[in-house]
Formats: structure tokens, C-alpha cells, sequence
């Protein structure tokens, strides 16, 4: 028989705590990353 693995994973999902450095570089990141539409193209920029 298959087992289930669901209730195993939601409590390891509550557990995260991702260090300070990860968070700041993630809202960094994403604060410099710029999207354009052009017609049908998307064009994704980082801006350093």
C-alpha cells in the first residue's frame, strides 16, 4: 500500500525560519528586478 507523506510535510512546512541574509537578498532581488511587456515579448531585467 502507498503510504501518505502529507501531514509529515505541513508540519516541516510550519517549521521554516530562513536566516535574515536570505530574506534581505530575495526582497533585494526582487525590488531590482524590472519586467517589461513588449507586444506578445516579455523582457526581465535585474538592474544592479
Amino acid at each position: 500500500m502507498a503510504k501518505l507523506y502529507t501531514h509529515n510535510s505541513i508540519k516541516k512546512l510550519n517549521d521554516l525560519k530562513p536566516k535574515e541574509e536570505t530574506v534581505n537578498f530575495l526582497l533585494n532581488y526582487s525590488k531590482a528586478l524590472s519586467v517589461i511587456n513588449c507586444n506578445k515579448m516579455t523582457f526581465e531585467t535585474v538592474l544592479n
